[in-house]
């Protein structure tokens, strides 16, 4: 199948309009040389094990939120209602442009490297509040993967977060909507998380003819000192870090498509 959806949205980011891609700084280069030493001396202070899948239920705040999945899920597929008008991935990050080639990866955010976002708060705030209640949140958002999707195979970049994922609408044809983390084989369920350590390869399918849509949280990994205190300079850095700053300008403009969507009212196509 492996089908890929080309539909544009209204809204033309700036940073895709010929403008430079924002500068490495020394701090970012030297990290990228020596992220492989540094994530493994960070796994040495982890509270959980170094393994590339993790059981959900070692984290008290899965129960909480898999309890509210309903309720969650309620107010994702509201949103999902103008799905046109939720921002490819790419267009709010184009440092992700290498695993998020088209419009068929959207990520709807509520709350992005500790900034709240507050206009798609409003349209899913029991979600904002129970999210808000896991220790260590660094990003909160909806993301939806369209019919036919692959993501290929990627790894993130640090050990100071881990990722989590809450299945909310799941293809019936589950066995083909999948996720391989290293040489492990998981799937979502509704109502259930999927809990993982992002810097192993990953890679996703859809090969599904339905719409798959997760609560995804990145948060900050357990750990002791003195692991814990770089993991969370860590977490300022890449919160202060240009791109960033440049996702969260690039939601500007995507906040107003997604409000005319709303209203009913025409947005011209992208040239």
């Amino acid at each position: 199948m492996s089908k890929t959806l080309t539909d544009r949205s209204s809204f033309q980011p700036k940073a895709h309009a010929g403008a430079a891609e924002p500068k490495r700084s020394f701090l970012f280069k030297f990290f990228q040389k020596h992220r492989h030493g540094i994530n493994d001396w960070l796994a040495g202070f982890s509270r959980i094990p170094n393994t590339p899948v993790l059981d959900a239920g070692d984290f008290d705040w899965t129960a909480a939120l898999a309890e509210h999945a309903d309720v969650i899920r309620e107010e994702a597929m509201a949103i999902y209602r103008h799905h046109n008008a939720i921002p490819p991935l790419k267009d709010l990050s184009p440092d992700h442009a290498g695993i998020a080639t088209d419009d068929s990866w959207r990520s709807f955010f509520l709350i992005g490297y500790g900034e709240r976002i507050h206009e798609n708060i409003a349209r899913a705030p029991r979600t904002t509040a129970l999210a808000e209640k896991i220790p260590g949140l660094n990003s909160a958002f909806f993301s939806i993967l369209a019919p036919g999707t692959v993501i290929p195979r990627h790894r993130g970049v640090t050990k100071a977060f881990i990722t989590a994922h809450l299945g909310l609408k799941v293809p019936s044809d589950a066995k083909n909507c999948t996720m391989e983390v290293e040489d492990q084989r998981v799937q979502w369920g509704e109502g259930e998380w999927v809990v993982f350590d992002d810097t192993y390869e990953h890679e996703v399918w859809n090969n599904t003819d339905e719409t798959r849509i997760i609560l995804l949280c990145q948060v900050a990994r357990p750990m002791r000192a003195p692991g814990s205190w770089l993991s969370k300079a860590i977490m300022a850095y890449v919160r202060a870090s240009p791109f960033v700053r440049e996702a969260k300008n690039n939601l500007t403009g995507w906040e107003e498509a997604f409000k005319k969507a709303e209203a009913n009212i025409p947005v011209p196509a992208k040239a």
